[in-house]
């Protein structure tokens, strides 16, 4: 739950409202990818055998893909801007409505096209893990086609291994790399097996790079999460690897600081989406200039409330659900030594708790409703 229940009295929190200028970029945030219907189901005792069925204790459906980051961004109080693809049946509605009107992330360089069907995918969580049936089809432009001249932007979010290699100056992401934007790059699973090494030479081209612990050790050829890290800050300024209940470890040569930070400890509910949630994380802290040891406990508590809830990227949490989570840690005794080792941890966020009623986050109802709510 947030601070109050209502979002008509309540005003968005602006982590940002310090940095504005009027000549300011019109986005903190912008991004491209493509957008799934996310059906996700929770609560299953195990993953259904063939010939079998099996019962979900949860369910529930929302925009997933690139919209996890998109909201989670935008939830943190980013100015979000997404470029992509929507079909023209209901699925597209549903997604686009619940993107523009109720996380207010803007869609303008986004478009609709008629007779391409929205991409699905169902998720299906299980013993702390998940699995994924995805149906879906190229997107009928290319992004750069999409977007034409990206708007200035204070960072933009990249698939390293996207269709458009950044190192292209006529691609979307190197344009606006070139307007001043910092480029963070994630990566996913490569299903090949290869894990081209030459896919890191696009570092060069980036501020940031945030892979899980197995993906930084397989393209770095790297048999520790710690040595996969040095190998990749020889390669970006900001190099992230995060590792699951293990933390996550940074080191930001911009600023000389090295870190590690370990999970917190939650009982987690659904995984999907936590990796977005931690790099929208790193990309408020980044941008508010908070010190990297402060970057990775924000983040790592985002993820950890993310993965409390069900329903992917209606997960992410607002700062409502922050202040929530520090109050109770803070009015809570008798914790122990661990308990007061994130009181130490997480000591920063007194100045950073919004002193104000901050709108209330919806979450993902068990049916593709006219507004996500539970």
């Amino acid at each position: 739950m947030a601070v109050v229940p209502t979002e008509s009295c309540c005003q968005r929190y602006d982590p940002l409202a310090a940095w504005r200028t009027g000549d300011g970029p019109g986005f903190d945030v912008f991004t491209y990818g493509t957008v799934f219907l996310d059906i996700v189901f929770t609560g299953l005792g195990s993953l259904p055998r063939s010939g079998t069925e099996v019962f979900a204790e949860g369910m529930g459906s929302c925009p997933g893909g690139i919209a996890n980051l998109a909201i989670a961004t935008s939830r943190l109080g980013l100015r979000t801007g997404l470029a992509a693809a929507f079909g023209d049946d209901d699925y597209a509605d549903f997604c686009w409505r619940t993107l523009d009107e109720q996380e207010t992330v803007d869609l303008s360089y986004s478009r609709r096209f008629a007779g391409w069907h929205s991409p699905v995918t169902v998720s299906m969580a299980a013993a702390g893990d998940r699995t994924m049936v995805t149906h879906s089809h190229e997107p009928p432009v290319s992004a750069s086609e999409m977007i034409g001249e990206p708007p200035r932007s204070r960072a933009v979010i990249v698939d390293l291994d996207g269709p458009e290699p950044i190192e292209d100056p006529r691609s979307w992401a190197s344009k606006a790399r070139a307007a001043g934007a910092l480029v963070f790059a994630d990566v996913g699973w490569d299903p090949s097996g290869d894990w081209s090494a030459r896919l890191l030479g696009r570092l060069e081209h980036c501020h940031a790079f945030m892979p899980n612990a197995a993906e930084a050790m397989a393209y770095t050829r790297t048999d520790t999460p710690r040595d996969a890290l040095y190998a990749l800050a020889d390669r970006v300024p900001l190099a992230v690897v995060t590792n699951g209940v293990h933390g996550a470890m940074a080191i930001d040569s911009t600023t000389g600081d090295e870190a590690d930070v370990p999970a917190l400890r939650v009982d987690a509910l659904d995984p999907t989406g936590a990796g977005d949630v931690f790099g929208a994380g790193m990309v408020v802290g980044t941008l508010c200039g908070w010190p990297l040891s402060h970057r990775l406990a924000f983040a790592g508590a985002c993820s950890a409330l993310a993965v409390q809830q069900f329903g992917g990227s209606l997960a992410a949490p607002g700062w409502g659900d922050i202040a929530d989570w520090w109050h109770a840690m803070r009015e809570s005794a008798g914790g122990g030594a661990y308990h007061t080792s994130v009181l130490r941890r997480y000591g920063f966020l007194d100045d950073l708790i919004p002193n104000k009623s901050v709108a209330a986050v919806r979450r993902a109802a068990a049916t593709i409703a006219r507004r996500s709510d539970v």
